[in-house]
Parts: structure tokens; sequence; C-alpha cells
């Protein structure tokens, strides 16, 4: 079983991005909220995840031309994943963290 967690940094203005709305979606059923953080994390949006394919969905209201992210992932047999998601007015991109 799996641990899923994730931030938001605002790279255009080199901030933390705080209050995104993210949720965690299997088969097209949400089975996961949360809010980032002053420090733009969420900790431990889920956990206990089986393998298999995910959606990961970041509600950008931050005044940019992204409104809103969609990341389908696939979660392995590792115990811990960390996707981050970069912000710039024009331009978003993400990466497998550690």
């Amino acid at each position: 079983m799996a641990t899923l967690s994730t931030h938001v940094l605002d790279t255009a203005s080199g901030r933390p991005a705080a209050g995104v709305a993210v949720s965690l979606e299997k088969d097209g059923a949400v089975i996961a909220r949360g809010v980032t953080d002053a420090d733009g994390r969420i900790a431990q949006l889920a956990g206990a995840l089986e393998p298999g394919r995910y959606r990961l969905v970041f509600e950008l209201d931050l005044g940019q031309f992204f409104r809103r992210v969609a990341l389908d992932v696939e979660i392995g047999s590792e115990s811990k994943y960390h996707i981050p998601l970069l912000v710039t007015p024009y331009a978003v991109t993400s990466y497998r963290g550690s």
C-alpha cells in the first residue's frame, strides 16, 4: 500500500501556493480531498493506495491562465509517492518527487 503527498509552488512569485484544492480520483470517483497549507503542501492526501491508475486534480484559483490541472498517474508497489506541481501564469509542470 502506498501514500500520496503533493505540494504546489507558484514559481513566478517564488512562493508556495496555499489554499489550492486537490482531489484524488480512482475510476472516476473522488477518493480523497485536501487543501494545500501555508507551505503549499498536503503531507498525506491519501494513504493505503493499492497499485493502479489514479487522477490527481488541482483546482488552481490563482488568477492565472491555468484553472484546473489533472494528472493521470500510475501507483506501483513503492510505499511513498510525492507529486509536486509548479505553476506560473502561462505554464505548469510536474514531476515525480521524492
